[in-house]
C-alpha cells in the first residue's frame, strides 16, 4: 500500500479534495523479556516493517470521522470530541478514540476534529501489537496536526500506555508502545521498564534469520488473563516488600527471589513471581550474549523463557506449545518462544539461513496435521519506529 494509494481513497472517503499527509508506526516482537514490562524489569523487544499505516486531516467543526480499510463494514464511524466516551460498539475506533482522549487529559486540547483513514497489515490476532501501533500512530498524527511540538515520541508511547490502561481497560506495560514508537532499524530496545533507560543493540544474525510463526489461535480469555496475572505478580511482590526493600520484582536476582520466595503465600503467585524475575535475569544475559555475537547462548536462553511461560506463569496453550516442540526439534533452529501476551498467536524463532525453507515447510505440515489450522510465516526485518511518510 503506498502513500498515494491511501491518499486517494482518504480523497474518495471524505469527500477531501485536499492531499492528506500519510503517517506509519511498526507492530513489534518482543525477542525476550515477556510480561517484565509491568513487573520493573527488562524487555527486549524490536520494531517491524509491518504495522499501522494513517492518513489524517483537520475539521472545521468538532467531529471526528474514522475509516479503515480493515473493516470496510463499518464504513466511516462518527463521533465527537465532545463524546470520548468507551463504547463497545465503536470497535476499533476505541483506540484512536481512546489516545485523543488522553492527550486532552495530559493538557493538550485539541481545538477541531479530525477525518482518519487507517490501514494496517499486522494480521490480526497475531500478538504482534496492532493496538499499540494504532496508538502511537493517533498520537503521532495529532501531534504533528495540532503542533503539539512538546510532546516527544517517548511522550506518545506513555500516552498509549495510558490510553490503553484507563481508557480501554488493559492493564499493559510500556513495552509495546515503546517499540513502536522508538524502533530503529536492525536493532531491538534493551528496556528498563522500571526507568524507561534503553540503549539499542544490534541484531546483527550473521547467518540467522527472525522467522515469526503465526498460529492462527487467539483464545478468548487473554484480556482477563492478562489482567489477572499482572494482579498474581502485584501480590507476589507485596508479599516479598514485606521482608526485602525493593520496588518491583526486578530488583532481584534469582538467589535473592529463592532465598525469600517462601514468603509468597499463595503457590501460584509464587510461580508468577518467579517468572518474572528470572525472566527479567535471562533477558539481561541475552543481550549480553547477543552483544558478544554468541546466538547460539540467545538461543538456549529463548527456549528457558518459553518453558516458564508455559510452566511458571501460564500462559501458553496446546497449539503454540505444539510450535515450539517442532521448532526445537528442527535442525538449524537457534531458539524458539512464544512472544506477546500469551494464550496464542506467535512464536519468535531464530533459525539459520541454509534452515529456513525446511523449517517454513515441515512446522507448517506437522502443524496443520496436528491441528488443523493453517500457520503463518513471517521471515521478518527490522524497522524504524512510528515516522511520517515522504
Amino acid at each position: 500500500m503506498t502513500s498515494k494509494e491511501l491518499q486517494t481513497i482518504f480523497q474518495e472517503t471524505f469527500a477531501s479534495q485536499a492531499l492528506p499527509p500519510v503517517y506509519f508506526a511498526p507492530g513489534r516482537v518482543n525477542l525476550i523479556g515477556e510480561h517484565t514490562d509491568y513487573n520493573g524489569g527488562h524487555v527486549f523487544p524490536c520494531a517491524l516493517t509491518i504495522g499501522t499505516y494513517g492518513a489524517v486531516q483537520k475539521r472545521n467543526d468538532r467531529k471526528l470521522r474514522f475509516y479503515s480499510m480493515n473493516f470496510p463494514d463499518m464504513g466511516v464511524v462518527k463521533t465527537s470530541l465532545d463524546d470520548l466516551v468507551p463504547d463497545k460498539k465503536a470497535g476499533w475506533t476505541n483506540y484512536p478514540k481512546g489516545v485523543i482522549w488522553a492527550i486532552e487529559q495530559k493538557g493538550h486540547s485539541l481545538p477541531c476534529g479530525l477525518d482518519m483513514l487507517i490501514y494496517g497489515n499486522i494480521p490480526n490476532g497475531s500478538g504482534l501489537s496492532s493496538s499499540a501501533s494504532l496508538e502511537v500512530l493517533t498520537g503521532l498524527m495529532v501531534r504533528d496536526t495540532f503542533g503539539f511540538d512538546d510532546l516527544s515520541m517517548q511522550d506518545l508511547a506513555l500516552t498509549g500506555q495510558y490510553a490503553e490502561n484507563q481508557y480501554n481497560g488493559m492493564n499493559c506495560g510500556i513495552m509495546d508502545q515503546f517499540a513502536s514508537a522508538m524502533g530503529k532499524k536492525d536493532c531491538a530496545i534493551f528496556l528498563d521498564t522500571a526507568t524507561l533507560e534503553y540503549t539499542y543493540a544490534s541484531v546483527a544474525l550473521k547467518d540467522a534469520r527472525i522467522v515469526i510463526t503465526n498460529s492462527k489461535v487467539k483464545h478468548s480469555l487473554v484480556t482477563s488473563a492478562y489482567n489477572d496475572r499482572r494482579r498474581e505478580s502485584e501480590t507476589a511482590l507485596k508479599d516479598l516488600q514485606a521482608v526485602l526493600d525493593i520496588q518491583t520484582l526486578g530488583d532481584l536476582t534469582e538467589a535473592e527471589f529463592d532465598a525469600n520466595c517462601s514468603h509468597i503465600a499463595d503457590p501460584v503467585c509464587r510461580r508468577r513471581g518467579k517468572h518474572a524475575v528470572y525472566e527479567n535475569q535471562r533477558t539481561i544475559r541475552a543481550v549480553e550474549a547477543l552483544n558478544r555475537h554468541d546466538v547460539e547462548e540467545f538461543g538456549r536462553l529463548m527456549n528457558e523463557s518459553h518453558v516458564s511461560m508455559r510452566d511458571d506463569y501460564e500462559i501458553s496453550c496446546p497449539e503454540i506449545d505444539l510450535l515450539v516442540d517442532l521448532a526445537w526439534n528442527t535442525p538449524g533452529v537457534l531458539g524458539s518462544r512464544m512472544t506477546g501476551g500469551g494464550f496464542g498467536g506467535c512464536t519468535v524463532s531464530i533459525v539459520k539461513n541454509d534452515a529456513v525453507e525446511h523449517f517454513v515447510s515441515s512446522l507448517g505440515a506437522a502443524y496443520k496435521e496436528s491441528t488443523g489450522h493453517e500457520a503463518e510465516f513471517y521471515v521478518v526485518d527490522i524497522g524504524d519506529g512510528a515516522h511520517r511518510l515522504d
